[in-house]
């Protein structure tokens, strides 16, 4: 059973190159469930109900999140309350809305769980222990289904690659997202979980983490408050194919996808 996970979507660069390479690598890999980090979605902050919309249109079965969750707050609250497919990190502090994992059934049948997470380290947010919230909510999960994936959502490579350890064996798969830079580190933990630290993003190549170069390279010259806006241009595809064991819930193979369009 295929599972493709989607890095980072940024802006309208980046939802294009969702309709134009999610159906074909459902049909040639045989993808079963296609998970997709959403947070950046909206120009490159927040998910509205409309880029929603696109992304479930582009073949996206469930959205996660992440640390620009709130970056269109109004729109969001329908969406992550009623929709059933979009979850935001489990280990927010707080009353916020939505919730932190959810099962859906894929194509084939299968329960598949996924679990979203957000990293302390780095992060200029309070968070709960991600730790913590995922030893609470595998208690729960395992018994409806042993196929789970964690999106963890962490700046820190050591923070993302503690938490593949800590799952190791428990989970189906666990894949990095935030830092918009795929890293090729994609493999099979030592006990039978997938692992990339990072699945990189989907959106515009020539940028700084999908905005404008320009106006980044002006904030770092300057120092002062830029107001960022998203690059345009030819776009790239980043994520990771994990195919599981349906027997045993584990990864038996991993292929990272990293899709650069001509420029």
């Amino acid at each position: 059973m295929k599972i493709l996970c989607i890095g980072d979507v940024v802006s309208r660069v980046g939802r294009d190159m969702l309709f134009k390479y999610v159906d074909d690598l459902r049909y040639r890999e045989n993808i079963c469930f296609v998970i997709a980090n959403g947070e950046n979605a909206a120009h490159g902050n927040g998910l509205t109900r409309s880029t929603y919309d696109e992304l479930i249109r582009s073949g996206v079965d469930l959205i996660t999140l992440g640390n620009h969750a709130w970056g269109s707050l109004n729109e969001l609250r329908s969406i992550i309350n009623h929709g059933g497919n979009v979850i935001r990190p489990l280990n927010f502090c707080g009353s916020v809305p939505g919730q932190g994992y959810t099962v859906m059934t894929a194509k084939n049948g299968a329960k598949i769980a996924v679990i979203n997470l957000i990293g302390q380290t780095f992060l200029n947010y309070s968070h709960n222990s991600p730790f913590e919230a995922a030893e609470n909510a595998l208690r729960q999960i395992r018994e409806t289904t042993d196929f789970i994936f964690v999106d963890f959502h962490a700046e820190a490579t050591s923070e993302k690659q503690a938490m593949g350890f800590f799952l190791d064996g428990r989970v189906s798969a666990v894949f990095g997202t935030h830092t918009h830079v795929q890293t090729a580190d994609d493999m099979i933990l030592p006990n039978g979980t997938g692992y990339i630290s990072d699945l990189g993003m989907t959106g515009p190549q020539i940028s700084v983490l999908g905005m404008d170069k320009d106006i980044i390279l002006k904030k770092f010259l300057t120092a002062l408050p830029q107001k960022f806006r998203p690059a345009s241009g030819a776009g790239q595809f980043c994520g990771c194919i994990f195919d599981i064991d349906e027997n045993t819930g584990l990864c038996a193979d991993t292929k990272r996808l990293f899709i650069r369009e001509p420029r």
